[in-house]
């Protein structure tokens, strides 16, 4: 598929580099704004991000942190439909380099109609989906016309799975898998220690495609240390943090921290 194609070839790129993962950053559509989120994508860019999850805000975001749902709430509350995130997602993805893939909750899929959604998150030059709410067992239809599409459906491994469903899960899974660093929600720092590298050889035995490490990435280690044993290092919280600190200064010093060599 198109998503595996980009990443095996950034991964090639970064011989180049000194930065061995990947970046996936986050926004939540409409929050604080969209003009906010332009300027924001335009950091991350400067800054060579490999690929951005765009959130269609939902009201009961039931995977993420305070902050992510404060945020979902807030744009929610300003009117932000799903719509607006498609035509903002199509402005992105003729403007940026980096690949942009939806995150979101079911629900949202559901009230547009499973093929309808998906036609337009293609339309809108999106690559796939991570919808952390919906079981593998009630994903097979709209997995199905993913694949017709040749959009990757994105599935969460965390350690709390047995190895039995790493499997299931592996099987369902295109793109990448989201191999989530430690039990909770998004937001709190995470310390990337043999634990985290042990889970993650527990999910290569059941898959070959790349996976992203989330939840509590903040600093330039913890991106070398995905790299060393990932492809993909997710920042979600900790740009957001900064972009609510002090806007474009304090979002560039953080990925100037957080990627001195990119």
């Amino acid at each position: 598929m198109a998503l595996n194609n980009y990443i095996s070839e950034r991964k090639k790129a970064l011989s180049d580099s000194k930065r061995q993962a990947l970046i996936m950053t986050h926004v939540v559509c409409g929050y604080p704004s969209f003009e906010d989120n332009w300027k924001e994508l335009e950091i991350m860019d400067e800054f060579g991000v490999d690929l951005v999850e765009l959130q269609f805000p939902f009201s009961e975001p039931s995977a993420d942190g305070p902050l992510f749902v404060k945020a979902n709430q807030a744009a929610v509350e300003s009117g932000v439909h799903v719509q607006d995130c498609f035509d903002f997602m199509a402005k992105v993805s003729k403007r940026f380099s980096f690949k942009v893939v939806m995150m979101g909750y079911f629900n949202t899929v559901f009230k547009t109609g499973q093929r309808a959604f998906l036609e337009r998150l293609k339309e809108a030059g999106g690559h796939g989906f991570i919808v952390p709410d919906l079981p593998i067992e009630e994903a097979t239809e709209l997995h199905d016309i993913a694949r017709e599409l040749d959009l990757s459906p994105i599935v969460l491994m965390t350690p709390t799975n047995s190895d039995a469903r790493l499997a299931e899960l592996a099987q369902s899974a295109d793109g990448f898998v989201y191999t989530v660093a430690r039990k909770g929600v998004t937001g709190s720092n995470t310390d990337m220690n043999q634990e985290v590298a042990s889970f993650i050889q527990r999910c290569k035995r059941f898959t070959n495609i790349p996976l992203a490490v989330g939840f509590g990435v903040s600093k330039s280690k913890d991106v070398d240390f995905i790299g060393q044993h990932a492809d993909i290092a997710v920042i979600g919280t900790a740009a957001l943090k900064a972009w609510e600190s002090g806007k474009e200064t304090a979002l560039r010093e953080f990925f100037e921290q957080l990627l001195p060599a990119a």
